[in-house]
């Protein structure tokens, strides 16, 4: 009996003992909190930022910043070469926000381009695009085109650029109509731009109704400017063929003017 005892007592000790080594480690191990990102917040007076590492060495912070309005200000793109130990600054107005920024190399010079989309808001919120190519610590401004009048057609803002096998690509909706009563025709617009000799080319990929429309009536016009041509061709054979009796009649005038003179 006495053995039994010993035992039961000597289990009971061993459970308790488990259970104080259980609350030990639940004491001793930290708990591991959920990891939160934390997202870089600008202070005053910048509104945008935006990192771009074109190569290792070669960074380039775009930022946007201005007091007084929510809608017009300044950008900066400022340019580490870490490599070099050089650092510059590039400065210019801008109008309306950024919306993002794009990094290629168009012409395959090795130069990358830095390209700022800005939207400001009218009636619609159009694109501006202020774009740059860097060549070692110099800043070459580039002028980006505007839309032509028959781009321009149907267009009422809503722009998606990105960038494509290099190239710069634009896209936006076509609309029908102005205004407030402008309707999305469904169709888009495609628009792909590439540079060359540090100007911009632009060439449009997509086919949409204001191509259809300005195909029709060419070909309305080519046939019928083909069919007065056979009429005057007959006339000109009929005055070849007339030619030769006129002088005949000229030469027998001639001869009896001289008869009478005899």
């Amino acid at each position: 009996m006495k053995a039994n005892v010993y035992l039961l007592i000597l289990t009971g000790c061993l459970i308790a003992v488990a259970g104080c080594n259980q609350d030990a480690k639940k004491v001793t191990e930290p708990a591991t909190a959920p990891t939160i990102e934390k997202k870089t917040t600008l202070t005053d007076p910048f509104r945008f930022h935006k990192l771009i590492e074109v190569s290792p060495g070669q960074d380039f912070d775009i930022l946007s910043w201005g007091r007084g309005s929510a809608t017009v200000g300044a950008f900066m793109i400022l340019h580490s070469d870490s490599a070099g130990k050089k650092y510059t600054t590039t400065t210019g107005d801008l109008d309306g926000t950024i919306v993002d920024v794009y990094n290629s190399d168009m012409d395959l010079d090795g130069n990358p381009e830095i390209l700022i989309q800005a939207k400001a808001t009218d009636t619609a919120s159009y694109a501006t695009i202020y774009a740059y190519e860097f060549n070692g610590s110099k800043a070459n401004k580039l002028d980006f085109p505007k839309l032509t009048k028959s781009q321009r057609k149907g267009y009422m803002g809503g722009d998606n650029f990105y960038i494509k096998e290099g190239k710069f690509m634009r896209e936006f909706p076509v609309y029908d109509g102005n205004g407030k009563d402008a309707k999305p025709t469904g169709a888009k617009r495609i628009l792909e731009y590439g540079l060359r000799s540090n100007s911009f080319t632009v060439k449009q990929l997509s086919k949409d109704s204001t191509d259809n429309s300005t195909v029709k009536p060419v070909a309305k016009e080519t046939v019928k400017a083909s069919a007065p041509e056979k009429k005057t061709t007959s006339k000109k054979k009929k005055s070849k063929k007339q030619a030769p009796e006129q002088k005949h009649k000229k030469k027998k005038h001639k001869k009896h003017h001289n008869s009478d003179e005899e």
